[in-house]
């Protein structure tokens, strides 16, 4: 496959995209963790989500 003479910045450009995605992906499942542990902490103190209904 020959990507001419632009090669570096093709491939640099898809690099990026790929690191950018991962980053998010990362991101994205630390912060279902932190909250998922603060749901968690504040069910364990008796506070329930209005969605929750009556107790």
């Amino acid at each position: 496959m020959d990507l001419g003479p632009h090669a570096v910045f093709i491939v640099a450009a898809y690099a990026g995209v790929t690191l950018a995605v991962a980053a998010l992906i990362v991101w994205t499942r630390l912060d279902a963790r932190r909250v998922a542990k603060k749901l968690a902490d504040l069910e364990a103190r008796g506070i329930r989500r209005r969605s929750a209904g009556p107790a």
